[in-house]
């Protein structure tokens, strides 16, 4: 692995999103990424170019998390005051802000493809919010209408921290790649243990024991592989439906990142000083 090139504004840079390539590219690469910063701006960059193409400014704290919409037409972004914003990357101007995570820092932002017909509602894609307080909000979407519906709301109770949430692991949600209509929640919370909720049935309709509470979480688009990172420098591997899983040491602190390649085949993970690359092997 090697660096192909640096951009490096003078905030600090929070989080950071892949543009997607247009669905008749299959197996294309895509050339931009968005990148979310502590000020509270969102800045493209153009990989070929090597160079910064747009800046937006659509928050006041810091970025948290960010994410493009499937067809790439749009940016979602979300903020330490909880605000999530969805901004054009082609003019720079929000067209939205949502305020019902308000009050919480906003932990997750993903976009996903689905038939919205099964839910009964218009739309072209599906999209969840997670804040770290243990919310969840599922959203219908079809930005070229200005549309924007509520689906369906997640709260997971927890014992109340003395040290307040910003000592707690981080609420997580994803998309799960080979159950469409199912969510992966992890998190503190009651137990310890991944939730996989229904969106058609409105439930949770399995739960997966685990042995400390979650840091991180990736599912692989490619295969049923689920990566789970811990506070405790571990890593997680479960093949779904959960079998037999396997624990991998080498991490110097919490798992905080982790992030499974498009073919399914390769896994990112980080923790303070340590990027390892793992790569899966067998069935």
């Amino acid at each position: 692995v090697h660096c192909v090139c640096a951009l490096a504004p003078l905030q600090s840079c929070q989080c950071l999103a892949w543009k997607p390539p247009p669905v008749a590219a299959c197996g294309a690469e895509s050339q931009q990424v968005v990148a979310g910063y502590s000020d509270g701006t969102l800045r493209v960059f153009s990989i070929t170019r090597t160079q910064l193409e747009l800046k937006l400014h659509p928050h006041g704290p810091a970025v948290t998390a960010v994410a493009y919409s499937t067809d790439g037409e749009m940016i979602l972004s979300g903020a330490e005051d909880g605000l999530v914003a969805v901004s054009s990357p082609h003019t720079g101007v929000t067209i939205r802000v949502l305020a019902e995570h308000r009050g919480s820092p906003i932990t997750v932002l993903q976009c996903t493809r689905m038939q919205l017909c099964d839910f009964g509602v218009g739309g072209s894609e599906l999209w969840l919010a997670t804040s770290r307080d243990r919310q969840v909000s599922i959203w219908a979407s079809d930005w070229l209408r200005d549309k924007c519906e509520l689906l369906d709301w997640l709260s997971f109770p927890a014992p109340a921290s003395p040290q307040g949430l910003k000592s707690l692991p981080p609420s997580l949600a994803a998309f799960c790649p080979w159950e469409p209509g199912t969510l992966v929640c992890v998190g503190f919370g009651m137990q310890k243990e991944a939730l996989f909720y229904n969106l058609h049935k409105k439930q949770v309709v399995q739960k997966v024991s685990l042995p400390y509470f979650a840091t991180s979480l990736s599912l692989a688009p490619a295969g049923r592989f689920m990566a789970i990172g811990f506070g405790e420098r571990l890593l997680r591997l479960l093949r779904c439906p959960p079998s037999a899983a396997q624990d991998y040491a080498g991490h110097d602190d919490s798992v905080h990142f982790c992030c499974f390649a498009p073919s399914g085949r390769c896994l990112l993970t980080a923790s303070h000083s340590t990027v390892l690359l793992w790569e899966l092997t067998g069935g």
